[in-house]
């Protein structure tokens, strides 16, 4: 086992590194393609016309007139270790992990991801436990008795939630339990530290807004799995050994049907990090997809790279636990 989560863990290492290079290659070298200097996305508004010695100079100073490797390294060497960062007019230094510096927002663009990203992983967490406990649950009572009213009642729902989209569940939400019933009181977003029930209070209808369309997705897919499980040769010998019907179900039958369900959370967990762009927006919190779109709206190229880079490290570490939790629920994937 140890020798299985070792081989996994290079293998991730191996992908983020590949990603943080294609992020580079995309965000950095794609300004000179279209012939424009990535000098403007950097500093902001500038008065430095293209050709010009001011244009030159702060093009050598963010080191942009070197081989594409030096510059692949220099940004590397940065996240890893720190730097120093000039637009020109003043200098900044970075601690490692540096993701550059926005001087557009004159921060650094960590300080920017930091701040974000207990939203964001608070809103994901929370939406997924939701989700795969009430998917897992609806799918596995409709697998148990495919045809029952329970099952159609669930699969109806399940119908419904991949029908709704967020930008509609989510205002429906608030003016139900806001605006009419007022059993909240709209309240600002306030970290789990400093205030634990405003906290609650300002992701319960996120959670449930977002838990809502992917349960719907999980519970036709445990559905399915159950009703193929089920039919297994080894859940009718596991009968047959007279075991009780809860220990055949939840021993037996939920495990093995639970495996692919499984992969297909941590994928989607793992996603939700920086692309809850339109949840964010309808309950007006400010995560990572927040920040993606107004540093989008203000050609902020560095914090856009690093909240891409964030997002993917997400995904690659959610696929990492997942090839571990994988290989506890199906021992035959260590041989693999």
């Amino acid at each position: 086992m140890i020798r299985f989560i070792i081989r996994r863990s290079l293998g991730a290492v191996v992908v983020l590194i590949v990603v943080s290079f294609i992020t580079f290659v995309i965000f950095q070298l794609a300004p000179f393609l279209s012939h424009t200097s990535p000098v403007y996305y950097y500093t902001g508004k500038i008065t430095a016309r293209p050709g010009s010695l001011q244009l030159k100079l702060l093009e050598h100073r963010f080191g942009f007139d070197l081989p594409w490797y030096q510059q692949y390294w220099h940004w590397l060497h940065g996240i890893l270790f720190g730097q120093s960062l000039t637009d020109g007019t003043s200098n900044v230094y970075c601690n490692a992990p540096c993701f550059g510096y926005s001087f557009v927002q004159n921060t650094a663009v960590g300080s920017l991801i930091w701040q974000a990203l207990p939203v964001s992983l608070s809103l994901a967490v929370g939406a997924g436990a939701l989700w795969l406990f009430g998917g897992v649950l609806i799918g596995t009572l409709s697998g148990l008795r495919p045809g029952s009213i329970m099952d159609r009642i669930g699969m109806t729902l399940a119908l419904g939630g991949v029908s709704l989209p967020i930008f509609f569940t989510g205002p429906v939400l608030l003016l139900v339990f806001e605006y009419q019933l007022k059993w909240l009181k709209n309240p600002a977003y306030a970290s789990l530290t400093s205030n634990p029930p405003q906290w609650l209070e300002s992701m319960i209808l996120p959670w449930v807004a977002l838990a809502f369309l992917f349960a719907a997705l999980y519970a036709r897919l445990t559905r399915a799995s159950m009703l193929e499980t089920m039919g297994e040769d080894f859940i009718r010998t596991a009968r047959a050994k007279g075991l009780p019907w809860h220990t055949v179900v939840v021993r037996h039958g939920l495990r093995a049907a639970l495996t692919p369900i499984v992969t297909i959370f941590g994928i989607d967990l793992g996603q939700l990090i920086g692309s809850t762009v339109i949840t964010e927006t309808v309950f007006n919190l400010r995560g990572l997809g927040w920040l993606s779109v107004t540093s989008i709206r203000q050609n902020d190229l560095p914090v856009i790279m690093g909240v891409t880079l964030i997002a993917a490290f997400a995904l690659v570490l959610a696929n990492l636990v997942v090839d571990i939790l994988y290989a506890f629920v199906d021992p035959r994937v260590r041989l693999s």
